[in-house]
């Protein structure tokens, strides 16, 4: 069984936010406005993108 993948784009900007909220967006790998990644679907990144849950938009990857 594959792992459940989640596609996660930073729609807003990290400027002026925050240290823990940007940390966490630079977690996941985003570094420019309208980046998307692709991620596993884990506790550790689920509570990544809670914290920044206001930049991000997230969609569950499509096979």
């Amino acid at each position: 069984m594959a792992d459940k993948k989640l596609n996660v784009t930073l729609a807003k900007s990290i400027h002026g936010q925050k240290a823990n909220i940007a940390q966490s967006v630079r977690g996941l790998g985003l570094r420019k406005r309208h980046q998307m990644v692709t991620v596993s679907d884990t506790p550790e990144i689920r509570g990544l993108i809670r914290t920044a849950r206001h930049l991000l938009v997230v969609a569950e990857e499509k096979h």
